[in-house]
């Protein structure tokens, strides 16, 4: 099963060079401009990671981010950057972001971190499933 990539960016060259870069690595790949297209993409299509800019006009990334893991809590999103600092990495770390990385990042890297994402997603649906079973289970008199 190919793992499933939205990437969120103002910038469409970057965002056709990156969408390209992955879907020759086997991914499968959506790709917008602003955030608003992507709760559109996201409310039809489910995704294993979703690769964020931090800042773009109108909603900045960590707005973007709180809207996201609102409606999404186990999507996992990944921040992209140019500007990296401290203290908006761990501001996205704090609100659920499972990464944060700098610009320009290796493909190497942003594919192993689209893997851990896929399999982390894959944990936590499997535990909210197994949580539904015990309050199942144990909410009826049997």
């Amino acid at each position: 099963m190919s793992e499933k990539v939205l990437l969120i960016d103002d910038e469409p060259e970057f965002l056709e060079t990156m969408s390209e870069r992955l879907r020759l690595r086997g991914m499968e790949v959506e790709a917008c401009t602003s955030i608003s297209e992507a709760l559109d993409i996201m409310a039809d299509k489910q995704f294993d990671a979703i690769f964020l800019d931090l800042q773009m006009p109108g909603t900045n990334g960590i707005d973007s981010l709180k809207m996201i893991k609102k409606l999404h809590p186990s999507l996992q999103v990944i921040l992209l950057t140019g500007h990296a600092s401290v203290e908006k990495g761990i501001e996205a770390m704090k609100l659920g972001a499972m990464d944060f990385i700098e610009k320009p990042a290796d493909i190497d890297v942003l594919s192993e971190k689209v893997r851990k994402a896929q399999a982390k997603k894959m944990l936590l649906v499997e535990e909210a499933t197994e949580e539904r079973i015990h309050d199942i289970l144990h909410g009826r008199a049997w």
